[in-house]
């Protein structure tokens, strides 16, 4: 039978060659669409999520994202499906000098029936790579692009409905993102304690960071050492005292240098949102009562902000768009979700009660 199928098909290219070229076109066409068709299926499936370390249904994925400066990048896509299903999510941003491992939180919004989604951005926590300076950016836009991968890996599952939201330096990338390119997506922004000014003297804000901004761009990898205080982990870490247990590989215990590419591109986002603010989107901006000032007793860490000045988030903060709603949180720490049991209940509480009024 095959014999004579290609029999025939030889007669009529040979009797008919018009016919045969006819033929001929509609089987590559055929072909391509058949090959597009496999290739939309291969590139759906393509996403492979593996068991994250935090176990318990968590799982997570690397995104390719190409090379810069350093050499390849990648982000890491964290995610927790919630049994409710249902088209919402949230997808959270860290801070610097820290990655996603705040599995309370996360639990908390799949009980609340929210899928969650975290992203650990490119240098940081799960997306270190070999040979690579951790943290390392000089440009806030560059984790635009990791933001986005996460967006469309909820997409891929389902989600129309996002809630956004970022802590401390994750709080400020955020809070530009919505600024300046948001996704239709993206419903609200809650932000944890956003970096949205320095925390340094008068001096060193109106002159000298602005030397080293200009340094920044010139020199990019000359190094700034952040001091040696231990205070901050201390209260977050169990041997130490505190609750939580994390890789302190990826966040480490005494804050890592800097360098002035990166002073430069906090400085830029910063100024952006302090000069030309205008989120589209109701906001959350929480942040604690009090920030820990130098002479304070070590067990003001454990309830005050030990990073940031709570006045310069509040602010800065409440200018971002014309839909801001402000929580003064008593006794938080800096991540405010690592705060004492029944400060972080209190904050739980309003959150979920303010995306409700949101109708989200």
């Amino acid at each position: 039978m095959a014999s004579l199928c290609v029999f025939k098909y030889t007669l009529l290219y040979i009797m008919n060659p018009f016919l045969a070229w006819i033929v001929n076109i509609y089987m590559k066409k055929i072909f391509i669409a058949a090959l597009c068709v496999a290739c939309t299926f291969v590139g759906l499936q393509a996403r492979v999520w593996e068991p994250d370390v935090l176990g318990d249904g968590y799982e997570m994925s690397y995104v390719d994202q190409g090379s810069d400066y350093s050499g390849s990048v990648r982000s890491t896509v964290v995610r927790k499906l919630s049994p409710c299903g249902g088209n919402r999510g949230v997808l959270y941003v860290h801070g610097f000098n820290d990655y996603f491992f705040q599995k309370e939180m996360g639990d908390m919004f799949v009980d609340s029936c929210y899928n969650f989604y975290a992203v650990d951005l490119r240098k940081y926590g799960r997306s270190i790579m070999r040979g690579q300076k951790k943290f390392q950016v000089r440009d806030m836009h560059e984790y635009f692009a990791d933001i986005d991968s996460a967006l469309s890996c909820m997409k891929r599952d389902g989600i129309e409905e996002v809630i956004l939201m970022g802590h401390s330096t994750g709080g400020l990338t955020t809070a530009l993102y919505m600024n300046e390119s948001p996704d239709p997506s993206i419903k609200a922004l809650i932000l944890n304690s956003p970096f949205l000014d320095w925390n340094q003297s008068s001096f060193q804000e109106k002159l000298l960071i602005p030397v080293v901004d200009t340094f920044g761009g010139i020199f990019p990898d000359m190094a700034i050492s952040q001091g040696d205080s231990r205070g901050y982990s201390e209260s977050l870490l169990k041997r130490y005292g505190g609750e939580w247990e994390y890789n302190t590989d990826w966040k480490l215990e005494v804050s890592p240098d800097v360098d002035t590419g990166w002073i430069r591109a906090i400085d830029l986002a910063q100024g952006i949102l302090q000069n030309d603010p205008h989120i589209g989107v109701p906001v959350l901006l929480m942040h604690s009562d009090r920030s820990v000032k130098e002479g304070d007793p070590s067990a003001t860490y454990g309830e005050a902000d030990a990073v940031l000045d709570v006045e310069d988030i509040s602010r800065y903060g409440h200018r971002l768009g014309i839909m801001v709603t402000e929580i003064t949180v008593n006794g938080g720490l800096h991540d405010l979700v690592l705060s004492r049991q029944e400060v972080r209940e209190a904050l739980y509480e309003y959150m979920f009660g303010w995306l409700s009024r949101q109708g989200l």
